[in-house]
C-alpha cells in the first residue's frame, strides 16, 4: 500500500495566558486551528490563514531563533515551526495510507474575542485553557504539552 502525505500546519495561539481550543467534528479529538497547506502556500501562511479562518483573529507569530536565520542573495528564511509532526491518519490492516506532515507554530492573538468564519465550528465550541486547565484536562497529551508550552512561550516572548 502506498502512503499518500499532506502538508499541514497547526497553530497554538495564546492570549492572557491561555490557549484555545475545540473539539473538531470529524475526528472527534480536542486541538487547536489549523489545516492543509493549500498548493502555492507556504506553510506558515497555511496557518496564519487557518487561525484566520477558524477564530477570526490576526495571529503573530512567535519564535525563539530568530539570530540564527540566514540570509543570502538567493534564499531567505521562513519563518521555523516550533516542531515539524509526522501524524499517522488512516491505517488498514497495518499499513499507513495516509499522513499528516505538520508544522507546529505557536503565536499569540490580540484577544480571546473568537469570530469564526461562515464554515468554521461556532464560537461557543472553543474553550480557552490556561496550563491548569490544560493539565486537568484530560485531552490528549501532545495537545496538553504543546499548548502549556505555547502559553510559556508567547509569555515570555512580551
Amino acid at each position: 500500500m502506498e502512503t499518500t502525505r499532506h502538508y499541514t500546519a497547526t497553530v497554538y495561539v495564546v492570549a492572557g495566558g491561555a490557549t484555545a481550543l475545540h473539539e473538531h467534528d470529524r475526528l472527534g479529538i480536542t486541538i487547536p486551528p489549523g489545516g492543509h497547506v493549500h498548493q502555492d502556500e507556504l506553510p506558515h501562511e497555511a496557518g496564519r490563514r487557518e487561525v484566520r479562518e477558524e477564530i477570526g483573529l490576526e495571529p503573530t507569530l512567535v519564535r525563539d531563533d530568530l539570530g540564527s536565520a540566514l540570509e543570502t542573495e538567493t534564499g531567505r528564511p521562513l519563518p521555523q515551526p516550533r516542531y515539524q509532526m509526522l501524524y499517522d491518519i488512516d491505517a488498514f490492516g497495518g499499513d499507513v495510507a495516509h499522513q499528516h506532515v505538520d508544522h507546529v507554530y505557536f503565536a499569540r492573538v490580540p484577544s480571546r474575542a473568537i469570530d469564526p468564519g461562515p464554515d468554521e465550528a461556532p464560537a461557543e465550541r472553543w474553550t480557552w485553557y490556561t496550563p491548569t486547565d490544560l493539565r486537568a484536562s484530560g485531552l490528549d497529551t501532545d495537545v496538553v504539552r504543546l499548548g502549556t508550552e505555547a502559553i510559556e512561550a508567547v509569555g515570555s516572548s512580551e
